[in-house]
């Protein structure tokens, strides 16, 4: 059995230290009674829970092999949420620890994803954004998949997005010989986002669990084929591709002005 990534022990470890390899005629040196005390104190801190700096909800998919995937109405009906609210990394393993990945079958999906956000791309919240996925082997999937919600719990992956981004949540899905495992942020324009996302995992992951370079891949939620954006939102999916369409010719006029014309134009 893996071993769990040690994300959160830091601060904890001071229970496993003996107070005895101090010199005990040092003025440093706590009283027993003192000593007592502070193993008290450290023994309630390690046992109160840890709170996630987000709410985090648990979704299930069940995928019909007749359901339209862009269809927002049936595709919310196959969703299921499972058991109650994450508050603290106390609930995280309690969810983690009795959730077994490996019996998840074929075309079926699981979720960690921020209260307020729900794994559709048609979300409102979501409708701008995209997603990384990683084709992992099921052997390391559930492995991969534990280290990754703790990078999404334990705000990781948010410290590398670029400013006024935000994590939505992070899901696996099961394949034939393989696990899916996605991470999705709101706003897709960003490249600072889309860079410092792949390169957190690729960082975080130990060299035996890292993905192969041909088995990762990104991209916007609007271009899924069965993407079908609400009427009410589609002049938001309007106005993100004109601001897309503007930076990208401002950027290709600055690249074909002449030298010149660029520094007068810095100064």
């Amino acid at each position: 059995m893996s071993m769990r990534p040690s994300l959160f022990t830091r601060g904890l470890s001071g229970l496993s230290q003996s107070s005895t390899a101090a010199d005990p005629n040092s003025p440093s040196v706590a009283s027993p009674a003192e000593q007592r005390d502070d193993a008290k104190r450290n023994f309630l801190k390690t046992m109160r829970a840890l709170p996630t700096q987000h709410y985090w909800h648990v979704y299930f998919d069940r995928q019909a092999k007749d359901k339209q995937p862009g269809a927002d109405g049936q595709y919310q009906a196959q969703l299921e949420q499972l058991g109650t609210q994450i508050e603290s990394v106390q609930d995280f393993w309690r969810y983690n620890n009795n959730t077994p990945v490996d019996q998840i079958k074929m075309r079926e999906s699981i979720y960690l994803f921020k209260a307020g956000f729900k794994p559709i791309w048609e979300d409102r919240r979501n409708i701008n954004g995209g997603s990384w996925t990683f084709r992992v082997p099921k052997s390391t999937g559930p492995d991969v998949w534990t280290r990754v919600q703790l990078l999404a719990i334990g705000e990781k992956l948010q410290s590398v997005l670029d400013e006024g981004d935000q994590i939505c949540g992070v899901g696996l899905s099961v394949r034939f010989n393989s696990h899916l495992i996605s991470i999705w942020h709101r706003d897709s324009s960003r490249q600072k986002s889309i860079d410092g996302m792949l390169q957190c995992v690729l960082d975080e992951l130990p060299a035996e669990l890292s993905p192969k370079a041909d088995n990762y891949f990104y991209k916007k939620h609007s271009d899924h084929a069965g993407f079908n954006a609400p009427p009410e939102l589609q002049a938001v999916l309007d106005s993100q591709k004109a601001r897309e369409a503007k930076a990208k010719a401002e950027a290709e006029a600055a690249e074909q002005a002449p030298e010149g014309e660029q520094k007068s134009g810095e100064q």
